[in-house]
């Protein structure tokens, strides 16, 4: 199951579990005073036929004096459970009938048991309905997420063919100096297009299930030669050191890609981009611009440019997420922003 149909069904079994668990849990409690109240009377009853011959081993009797305010009434005591009855002839005392406390206590008990057990197979059920619920309410969703991936894995694949011809048709124009900008900016937008084309794949693809030893100096190294030839005016420091991890490679990419082309977009000019790495950790820092609002950055569709789509560090965060790498951000407005990966999680595995 992918991350939204596991917190669907999670979210669903959740909802519909815990409404049934509730909704049992107060008949449980009803039924728990019914039978409570049905033992009660019950006892009386008894009491009541026992007045007359006193024939009972059940309950304790004694001769009290008379109380008429209490008379055929049941009543608690901490001694248990009395009722008093008139005698016969004799306006001064009462027969009290008593049922004890632990007697009392052991048939509550056992009306718990027996209230529980009904409660618990009642729980078994619920289980079952809860889950079969929730795979029935998740069906739409697979349904929906499939048809969208498939649409999008065509759309990608149908752009394929343009955007490689125009990229080859633009490399064979021949034009004179001073239109060559010109051509630069159709070439960052084609790449663009391309990077944006490549974080959708990735994220599409099963990057969790395809892992792989990899140098994360290397790779930097490797993504870096393709950045600077798009950002020529902008340095990168790389301070290298060796760090392997467990990863996806496709993914990896399309982070740094992400990180290192934000880094040299949103800088100054002949700005600075430092790179370093240490035994679990990697962070690309840059004097550019800054970020206003870090609590957005990761946010669907969130930007604070006029340029790109505010979709490229959201897909980051969701690749982080989704291979355990903790990615923070700190920045000041103007001056700097700092973001920190933490491979620790993949340098156990």
């Amino acid at each position: 199951m992918k991350h939204a149909e596991i917190e669907s069904f999670r979210k669903s079994f959740l909802v519909f579990f815990l409404s049934l668990a509730i909704l049992s849990a107060f008949l449980a409690y009803f039924e728990y005073l019914k039978q409570k109240q049905s033992l009660e009377t019950t006892l009386f009853n008894q009491m009541k036929l026992c007045s007359f011959d006193l024939k009972c081993s059940q309950f304790e009797f004694d001769f009290v004096p008379l109380q008429s305010s209490k008379l055929y009434t049941l009543t608690a005591e901490p001694q248990g459970l009395y009722a008093l009855f008139t005698i016969p002839k004799n306006d001064t005392y009462a027969l009290k009938l008593r049922f004890t406390q632990k007697h009392y206590a052991q048939q509550l008990h056992q009306i718990q048991i027996t209230v529980l057990k009904y409660y618990l197979g009642a729980m078994l059920v619920i289980v079952l309905l809860s889950f079969l619920f929730s795979l029935y309410a998740l069906y739409p969703l697979r349904k929906a997420l499939k048809l969208t991936e498939e649409f999008s894995r065509d759309i990608l694949h149908d752009l394929n063919t343009p955007l490689s011809s125009l990229r080859l048709n633009v490399s064979r124009l021949k034009i004179p100096q001073s239109e060559t900008k010109k051509v630069e900016r159709i070439e960052h937008s084609i790449q663009a297009i391309m990077s944006l084309g490549n974080n959708l794949r990735s994220y599409l693809d099963g990057h969790e299930l395809q892992q792989e030893s990899i140098e994360l100096s290397s790779l930097l190294q490797e993504r870096l030669s393709i950045v600077q030839r798009l950002y020529p005016d902008i340095t990168f420091h790389l301070a290298e050191s060796l760090l392997v991890v467990r990863a996806n490679r496709d993914a990896l990419i399309r982070i740094f890609d992400n990180l290192l082309s934000n880094a040299a977009k949103y800088n100054n000019s002949h700005g600075d981009v430092w790179i370093e790495l240490s035994s679990s950790m990697v962070t690309i820092r840059d004097n550019g611009k800054g970020i206003k609002n870090t609590e957005k950055i990761f946010d669907r569709f969130y930007k604070e440019h006029d340029r790109g789509l505010g979709i490229g560090l959201h897909i980051v965060k969701k690749l982080c997420d989704a291979m355990h790498i903790t990615i923070h951000v700190q920045s000041t407005l103007g001056s700097e922003s700092l973001f920190t990966l933490n491979f620790q999680a993949l340098t156990q595995r």
